[in-house]
């Protein structure tokens, strides 16, 4: 790569280099165990002109989503982060009036996780959803879902269709498409002119400061503070008005986001632009100027508009696959069974990274049904029903998606009950045990 996708300049700066590695859902069927695989460098850089820290587009979006493996539904403590979202949305911007006939777009809808809670509420929604097995899931739950990936005539022919959208919801998407500024402005031709566009995205600080490089896989083309976040919406032309800090897949942030001819010309793309325009009360109070602010006064801090925020990260990415994997060989050293939980897109970034075989991790379970009998890209390892845990009772089990640990923890109490401990790889390698 040698041009940032954002602002075009040269001036790129390594942060992490991982080798290369498949595509982290490209999970295989037991009948392609002969076939090879292809790997791709997941080098992620930063541009030190705007700041944007991004992967090369290697693999396009049609080839991951096409057919996609991730399913929301079946995270229970998404489903309610979803549901809270929409009940606060609601009320937040009016959306349940009675003299309105409000509607709401969410891109990346995934199988309806968040817009079955609007169909519930009466509120005329649509997914855009380019996966075409977890859009007719969607349907199949009775969420609207239109099959295909957003771009600006996309985004035109929705509203030419429908009509504007007084909300635009874009969740966990806005790092998976390389054409930022043609999603984003896909985004403006979908929502009203004095409408709101939510995007809810991981935030790059709690990546670098918690070692959540997991989270770095080819699906994600970039990784964002507010500061490059806010320039990326302008030149779509949306304007960031508010910003939330959420504790969702390790830290995120929630952008709030209106047409710029609704609040004023952000300057330079980075600052908030709180314009005095009427409607809704979300983002216009001072409090919201106050909280993005605050957000890149603290991305300043550490240092991340400056190459001294991230030259230690790679030394700290080293020493959690050196701690993981002196655990795994220990306890299989001791006679020691230890099996995985999950089979998220970022834990095969770990297990991939940190060389992990079935010989260190003979199986890991996940309670999708789509992955049962498949195996893990590249380290090939098994993925079985929850249930292969009560019976094989392993000594410890290998949480993969860290970033449910609350959730997880409970769920999971009942490995207790042969004194079998949880272990949570980051930020750092954890030890738990549960009682029953």
């Amino acid at each position: 790569m040698t041009r940032c996708r954002l602002c075009g300049s040269e001036a790129m700066a390594s942060v992490v280099d991982l080798g290369a590695t498949p595509p982290c859902e490209s999970f295989l069927a037991a009948d392609r165990l002969d076939e090879p695989e292809p790997a791709y460098p997941l080098h992620l850089r930063v541009c030190t002109d705007c700041w944007l820290a991004q992967l090369p587009p290697l693999i396009t979006p049609e080839e991951t989503f096409k057919e996609y493996a991730y399913f929301s539904s079946y995270s229970t403590s998404w489903v309610e982060h979803a549901r809270t979202f929409v009940a606060e949305a609601v009320q937040r911007l009016g959306l349940d009036s009675e003299d309105k006939d409000a509607f709401v777009v969410e891109v990346a809808s995934n199988d309806g996780y968040l817009l079955r809670h609007m169909v519930d509420r009466g509120i005329r929604c649509l997914g855009i959803e380019p996966s075409e097995n977890v859009g007719a899931a969607a349907r199949e739950a009775g969420v609207p879902t239109l099959t295909q990936f957003l771009d600006p005539a996309t985004g035109s022919h929705v509203r030419a269709e429908h009509g504007p959208a007084d909300l635009v919801v874009a969740n966990n998407v806005y790092a998976h498409i390389p054409d930022v500024v043609g999603f984003t402005r896909g985004l403006r031709a979908l929502v009203a002119d004095d409408g709101w566009v939510s995007i809810e995205v991981q935030h790059l600080l709690t990546l670098i400061e918690e070692n959540q490089y997991d989270t770095i896989y080819h699906e994600h083309f970039q990784y964002y503070t507010v500061a490059s976040a806010s320039r990326a919406l302008a030149g779509g032309g949306l304007a960031l008005v508010d910003v939330e800090l959420l504790p969702t897949h390790g830290g995120s942030l929630r952008l709030w986001a209106r047409p710029t001819e609704a609040t004023g010309e952000p300057a330079n793309g980075m600052s908030p632009a709180l314009g005095a325009h009427p409607g809704r009360r979300l983002g216009e109070e001072p409090r919201a100027r106050g909280r993005v602010a605050d957000v890149l006064a603290r991305e300043k801090a550490a240092g991340l508009q400056e190459l001294s925020g991230y030259t230690e990260f790679s030394a700290r990415v080293a020493k959690v696959r050196r701690d993981l994997l002196k655990f795994l060989i220990e306890a299989a050293e001791r006679g020691e069974t230890v099996v995985g939980y999950g089979a998220p897109g970022k834990g095969n970034t770990l297990l991939n990274h940190c060389g992990i075989r079935p010989d260190l991790l003979p199986y890991t379970v996940d309670r999708n049904p789509y992955k049962h009998g498949r195996f893990t890209p590249g380290t090939r390892i098994p993925i079985l029903p929850p249930e292969q845990l009560a019976a094989d009772r392993p000594d410890h089990v290998l949480v993969l998606p860290w970033n449910l640990r609350a959730e997880l923890v409970e769920q999971l109490s009942f490995v207790g009950d042969w004194g079998g401990r949880l272990v949570f790889p980051i930020p750092e390698l954890s030890i738990v045990e549960v009682k029953p």
